[in-house]
């Protein structure tokens, strides 16, 4: 059952933004086909997601640079940030169940913080135009730009159980890309993976549950608080 891969100590739940929070993975895919095409590397929305779901634009552009054996402008991803911050401010949408899965989660007493890959503007952007920025004042969103390393290094998710004074032990993470679930696996944290179809995706860590939606795991959080 999902409960039984819920934390016993857990104190702590870490949502990843970008397909867990914010539906916006159509729009950022969408993004990077055009720039890859632009530059030279046709590229379908789909063929994007599958490639570069839960990375950093900065990543894009080594990864076409590398195809196409030669630099792209400097500007570029600052260039990506600017187009996809514009994009968010129209087009950001809540994940399903984002909202009652957020009640829930404060009524049974446990805290919870995003840590993304995403930059702070970005992340405010989303969260205002999808209505759930009073679910994530400043102070409890952390960001793969203020730390040494973006997923998958742990380092973001360290960020944010450190910020709630918490161990590893008292963390869940919740992701749908392998990048984050492989941060969570670094950080020595147990992770719930957000996957529609309900499959494990290939090379999924060991530490890592699938769930199907939001709602399943606010009904396993609820059957935990029950035997408590």
């Amino acid at each position: 059952m999902t409960e039984n891969s819920i934390p016993p100590t857990l104190k702590l739940i870490i949502f990843d933004c970008d397909g867990v929070l914010i539906d916006s993975e159509d729009a950022s895919s969408r993004l990077i086909a055009e720039v890859a095409t632009s530059c030279g590397v046709k590229m379908t929305p789909k063929q994007a997601l599958a490639r570069f779901s839960g990375t950093q634009f900065s990543v894009v552009k080594k990864a076409l640079e590398a195809d196409l054996q030669k630099s792209l402008p400097d500007d570029l991803v600052a260039q990506m940030q600017a187009r996809m911050v514009a994009m968010m401010k129209a087009e950001a949408r809540p994940v399903n169940g984002v909202a009652a899965l957020l009640n829930d989660v404060k009524a049974l007493g446990y805290a919870f913080r995003v840590a993304s890959n995403s930059s702070r503007e970005e992340m405010d952007a989303k969260f205002a135009r999808a209505g759930l920025k009073h679910f994530f004042p400043d102070d409890r969103i952390h960001s793969a730009f203020d730390v040494p390393r973006a997923k998958p290094a742990p380092d973001v998710y360290l960020a944010a159980a450190a910020a709630e004074h918490r161990s590893v032990q008292e963390c869940l993470v919740v992701e749908d890309s392998l990048p984050g679930a492989k941060a969570a696996e670094q950080a020595g944290m147990a992770c719930f993976f957000l996957r529609e179809d309900g499959q494990r995706p290939v090379d999924a860590p060991l530490n890592l549950t699938v769930i199907r939606s939001l709602s399943e795991l606010g009904q396993a959080l609820k059957n935990v608080k029950g035997k408590t």
